[in-house]
């Protein structure tokens, strides 16, 4: 009965996701032919081109008036598919599948409306973004979809997508040539990668260690006494309510050597490992706005402050330009950091920017709804368990196994209108 409902409840939300975007594609296509190429446009600038801000650029190619363009602003040369990130970057061969063109956001959009350019924004002025380079541009209306900071396995440093394989296989190579390996964090990215390390290399001794008591404490216990489950199965050690220390030449520091690396545990326990993978440190990438609008970003999280028409709000005091929009994990919106949630976020802003450019109040407003924050979460090769908590508190799951090893990587090229080709 639980498998129904929670089959049942999905469906509603994706028949109505379907039909919202079949009724996007069919506007879009009129829209080809309405849209006309001029010199000079006026600039709709997204700054941050993953999820959330691909979304809306995607959007925005579909729906801007003759007039205004599209720029998207982001340092990376590809899309980075993040969820396939924890295992691409143990399992060999598949690397390159992460990496998703952004030249197919405009492949059925009309000329003149789209612009990618490969850059960093360094700070945001009333009228300009001003980038890494040197260079500026110019904006009508601004979007930060700068998302959030992790460290590798969840993203990495590399702009370039030949390098960005280079870094995801040596990570695998470092896996390879271990054999007894730490995993520090117990959310998602880090049962993910615990779990495919010893399914796809069960000789390996692989421990899992968080600071909470409570293994993915963003979701509820149900989901929790599952994975658990499910890392003993594999035999994997699991270490809760511990924060360990490398120990370095004997004293207790938080650097990392670069060979074997000792941690020490709060109950004086010490233990040597070939590798410790950390899977912790989610910061928002709100910096941009501190020289602009410092009272907008959130002294408690570090997201950026919106109202629910997701415009920058900097409190009462310090009125905002309202052509300044925020979306995605930067923003503070309630909504789960998941892309379904971008999605709907993308619908928002793409909506209220229309509505100013015809003269017109915003009114969409954006509400999170619980199904937004499905997880698909894996738990070794096969194996996965998807879940939802409702508002009232009340937890549903379903598990099952896959065939697929890498997580059905080309539906995300298809959505972002590129053709498979790992080798572009």
């Amino acid at each position: 009965m639980e498998a129904l409902e929670f089959y049942s409840r999905g469906s509603r939300f994706m028949l109505n996701f379907v039909y919202t975007r079949i009724c996007q594609k069919v506007q879009a296509v009129s829209h080809r032919w309405t849209y006309q190429e001029i010199p000079s446009p006026k600039n709709v600038v997204v700054l941050g081109g993953s999820y959330s801000g691909v979304h809306l650029a995607q959007r925005l190619t579909e729906t801007l008036p003759t007039g205004y363009r599209a720029v998207l602003v982001e340092r990376n040369s590809h899309f980075n598919h993040l969820f396939v990130f924890p295992r691409f970057g143990v399992v060999p061969g598949m690397e390159q599948g992460a990496f998703i063109p952004y030249g197919g956001i405009a492949t059925t959009a009309p000329r003149g409306i789209f612009q990618h350019i490969q850059d960093s924004a360094v700070e945001i002025t009333p009228t300009q973004v001003q980038l890494a380079s040197g260079k500026s541009i110019d904006y009508e209306y601004l979007a930060v979809a700068t998302g959030s900071w992790q460290p590798a396995p969840a993203k990495l440093t590399s702009t370039e997508k030949a390098d960005a394989c280079a870094e995801m296989r040596a990570s695998q190579h470092r896996i390879q040539n271990s054999s007894r390996i730490a995993v520090i964090g117990g959310g998602p990215v880090g049962v993910q990668v615990a779990t495919d390390i010893k399914s796809y290399f069960p000789q390996k001794d692989v421990t899992l260690i968080h600071s909470r008591h409570q293994l993915l404490p963003n979701f509820g216990p149900r989901l929790h006494e599952f994975a658990l489950q499910a890392l003993k199965k594999l035999q994997v050690n699991t270490v809760l309510g511990q924060r360990p220390k490398t120990v370095v030449d004997g004293v207790d520091d938080l650097v990392r050597s670069s060979t074997q690396e000792t941690l020490a545990f709060q109950n004086g326990r010490r233990e040597v490992f070939d590798l410790v993978i950390r899977c912790t440190g989610q910061r928002p990438n709100s910096g941009i706005l501190a020289h602009l609008y410092p009272s907008a970003v959130c002294k408690s999280t570090g997201q950026i402050l919106v109202r629910p028409t997701l415009q920058i709000d900097a409190g009462a005091g310090s009125p905002v330009n309202p052509h300044l929009f925020a979306l995605g994990d930067v923003a503070k919106t309630g909504a789960p950091r998941m892309e379904r949630a971008a999605r709907s976020q993308a619908d928002v802003v793409t909506s209220n920017i229309l509505s100013m450019i015809n003269g017109q109040s915003p009114s969409a407003i954006y509400r999170p709804v619980d199904e937004e924050g499905v997880i698909k979460l894996t738990l070794g090769k096969y194996d996965w368990a998807m879940y939802f908590k409702e508002e009232s508190g009340r937890e549903l799951m379903v598990n099952g196994t896959s065939k697929s090893e890498d997580l059905d990587v080309r539906r995300a090229w298809i959505n972002l209108g590129a053709k498979y080709d790992p080798s572009t």
